[in-house]
């Protein structure tokens, strides 16, 4: 499992998360933060700091917020 960023980055894109992820699997794109859900060791720590509450686990998902995952697996897979 790993977390995915939501649509409140979009606004917001504060970037707290970037310094605390211990293994650097945040990356910022055109329009919000992705989390590299291949490498997101699920530790939390973004969770903890996002001012915007814009970081869910990955198995909280609702149906509508899929695309958010969807998306951060399409950013990574053109690196």
């Amino acid at each position: 499992m790993a977390f995915v960023i939501l649509d409140p980055c979009r606004n917001e894109k504060a970037a707290e998360c970037v310094s605390v992820c211990p293994v650097d699997c945040i990356e910022e794109g055109p329009d919000q933060f992705y989390i590299d859900p291949d490498v997101c060791i699920d530790c939390g720590a973004c969770l903890a700091v996002c001012p915007v509450d814009a970081i869910v686990e990955e198995y909280d998902l609702t149906p509508e917020q899929e695309v958010y995952l969807e998306k951060a697996e399409e950013f990574f897979a053109n690196r």
